[in-house]
């Protein structure tokens, strides 16, 4: 193995988090890489586009670049923008649309092959890859089809259609005012007595004026059984009935890739699906191997968000170079 053609670390994932750890590897002198099989911050560009954040823009930076916007809170277009303006500012080292297939470790070294035949060394490794690529399930017949879906971004297509979403939570509120503003006759159901208390409360009263107006049909305590071709068989406790559907949405959550990290060596937790690591340092159960940014929380992705899991790269570059975060 030629050590001259190794790269001190590689970060599989370029997010906030993945960007963010480049920039602490840059400002301490490593080679760095990093690898997505996405473009870049893929989770985000899946993201309804105009969708505002809840985060306001400073709490978004990285890598000491200001994140300036004319309005209170950034959409997620804004944010693509930024980070593609932050890998730029620092020239960070990224390839996109890159799967990552295996990475194993021989003599200190990590061996990282890709799905385009290449194979790189580092060493030092670290994860970063989310947890929007890795929709929750209904697990009910009919989930594949072509009509149905887990991601939401464009209401466009949509006029004059009967849309279905399945959910309670932001992205569901979100989906269904953006889409009945557009012109689609818009359905929700949701297994809970009430919507989820986390809604942003500046979107929970529009969303309750379009039900109570009747705009948009609400079901709470309410579950998708199986898609059909132009409908959807729903369940409450007393009757099941058909909701005609000629699209849907899931739109439950996400959880993070385990089957991907375990690949890699790392542990699980079994309960909550988070990799199990140092939070100190991030490292894992495999010396040398990091984790970083939202899919540190696994199911609990409500724990670890853009402001926090941008902290975990100068964890990691300190624990690397032996200096204080």
């Amino acid at each position: 193995m030629n050590l001259m053609d190794t790269y001190d670390i590689i970060i599989i994932g370029a997010g906030p988090a993945g960007l963010s750890t480049a920039i602490e590897a840059k400002k301490a002198g490593l080679r760095h890489l990093v690898i997505d099989k996405g473009g870049i911050v893929n989770g985000i560009q899946h993201y309804q586009r105009n969708m505002f954040f809840f985060s306001t823009p400073e709490l978004l930076e990285i890598g000491n670049l200001p994140f300036v916007i004319a309005t209170m809170r950034p959409t997620s277009l804004d944010c693509v923008n930024y980070y593609r303006k932050v890998a730029e500012h620092h020239k960070l080292n990224c390839h996109f649309y890159e799967r990552v297939l295996s990475a194993t470790q021989r003599d200190s070294v990590f061996i990282v092959k890709t799905a385009t035949g290449a194979e790189y060394n580092a060493r030092y490794l670290a994860a970063a890859t989310g947890y929007y690529d890795t929709p929750s399930q209904l697990n009910v017949p009919g989930e594949n089809l072509p009509h149905v879906t887990h991601y939401y971004n464009n209401p466009l297509p949509y006029y004059q259609q009967d849309v279905l979403i399945v959910g309670g939570k932001n992205s569901a509120v979100e989906a269904a005012l953006d889409l009945w503003r557009h012109g689609a006759r818009v359905t929700v159901i949701h297994r809970g007595e009430k919507l989820s208390s986390g809604v942003k409360y500046w979107i929970l009263p529009d969303f309750e004026n379009r039900v109570a107006d009747g705009s948009i049909t609400l079901h709470l305590q309410s579950e998708a059984k199986e898609f059909r071709p132009h409908c959807t068989m729903v369940e409450t406790r007393s009757k099941r009935w058909e909701i005609p559907t000629d699209f849907a949405f899931i739109l439950i959550g996400y959880r993070p890739d385990s089957s991907f990290l375990e690949k890699l060596g790392i542990a699980i937790d079994a309960e909550s699906l988070a990799p199990v690591h140092d939070p100190e340092t991030m490292e894992t159960n495999i010396q040398n191997l990091y984790v970083a940014g939202g899919m540190v929380g696994g199911k609990y992705n409500n724990k670890v968000f853009i402001e926090n899991g941008r902290e975990h790269g100068k964890k990691i570059i300190a624990a690397i170079t032996h200096t204080s975060a």
